[in-house]
């Protein structure tokens, strides 16, 4: 079979030269389509930017089982499982009322594969809720993980071993990497890229595509709305006060006092139900409310931290990039939400 058959067959991109990298996409029932061919079809972009004579990609959609149907009805080609240097682990439709324990049971042969792969020595990456099955298989425990912030706080209780950090997009530590929810897959395959043909493989692939390769945190995504809150009645009424008033200077004694009982107690009341301070509320309500107003209006970068509490806008700024990755400038040239003249775009150079 020639090298070009061969990489047909196979999957993504021209044909590779020596030193492809070979990359399995674990298929499996009810899996995201989406998700499995991602990371494939940017890596088909990465070869042809390559070129013919760098070493590419050989991928293959792999699985345990004969036939695979991916969620929404779509029929996958699936191949048996083969040795392969990263193995990719896509994530799966998780709602709130999903009975997660009876899913992950139903996927017993996939968790082996997953295990037999880390025990081979492969590189192992979830993407999004795939993270579950990483830790089902015990590849979390004792190693820094990230998932979607919508499901981290059920990654943490459900694998207490883990350090697992929310804010990030993509965490590896030890040969398992794993990532924040769907787009996050194009931030591990185009750091993917990066390591196997280079910055300016990575950086045209990138524009190309119209992918961001340099965003770094999920913290500006995040919507405190849509996380789960019961039994949290007495935090959600500390957090509404603080809410309500985020320009005030932080005063725990009289916060305390507005809820009659101690300091100590409050803390403790409040980390129980939240797993931190009501410091550390104010401070994630603030940067979330100062993103909208670099986003929707053309305060000054001091007049947006005066308007949540900070005179001085350098420990503001230092605030802001500690939770979101960028500096309040560079998050607002990114995320700025303006009406933009509808005119014929000329050719578009790509750089180097």
């Amino acid at each position: 079979m020639t090298e070009t058959a061969r990489q047909s067959e196979d999957g993504a991109g021209p044909a590779a030269g020596p030193g492809a990298l070979r990359v399995g996409v674990l298929a499996y029932p009810d899996c995201f389509g989406s998700e499995v061919f991602g990371v494939p079809d940017l890596l088909t972009m990465a070869g042809h930017v390559a070129g013919p004579d760098a070493p590419g990609y050989r991928v293959s959609v792999v699985s345990p089982r004969r036939r695979v149907t991916a969620s929404g009805g779509a029929s996958l080609d699936v191949r048996p499982l083969r040795e392969v240097d990263v193995f990719v682990v896509p994530g799966f439709e998780l709602r709130p009322d999903t009975d997660l324990n009876a899913r992950l049971a139903r996927l017993a042969p996939e968790i082996a594969a997953i295990r037999a792969q880390a025990a081979a020595g492969t590189a192992v990456v979830s993407l999004c809720v795939g993270a579950f099955l990483l830790a089902e298989a015990g590849l979390l425990d004792r190693r820094r993980a990230t998932i979607s912030w919508l499901h981290a706080d059920e990654l943490a209780r459900r694998c207490p071993d883990a350090d697992v950090r929310p804010e990030h997009l993509v965490v590896t530590d030890t040969g398992v990497t794993t990532t924040a929810a769907f787009s996050a897959m194009y931030d591990f395959a185009l750091d993917l890229v990066r390591r196997h043909n280079g910055v300016r493989v990575a950086r045209t692939t990138a524009r190309l595509a119209l992918v961001d390769d340099a965003r770094t945190s999920q913290t500006p995504y995040v919507d405190p709305r849509l996380l789960p809150q019961p039994g949290r009645e007495f935090s959600q009424r500390v957090m509404r006060r603080l809410d309500q008033n985020l320009a005030e200077r932080y005063d725990l004694a009289a916060l305390a006092d507005a809820f009659q009982i101690s300091t100590r107690t409050l803390l403790r009341r409040f980390a129980e139900e939240t797993g931190r301070s009501p410091l550390a509320h104010l401070q994630a309500s603030r940067v979330s409310r100062a993103s909208h107003l670099l986003e929707t209006t053309d305060r000054t970068v001091a007049a947006v931290a005066a308007a949540v509490g900070y005179q001085d806008p350098g420990t503001f700024a230092a605030l802001f990039a500690r939770h979101t990755g960028h500096r309040p400038s560079v998050y607002r040239a990114a995320f700025r939400r303006t009406a933009r003249a509808s005119a014929p775009d000329g050719p578009v150079a790509i750089e180097p």
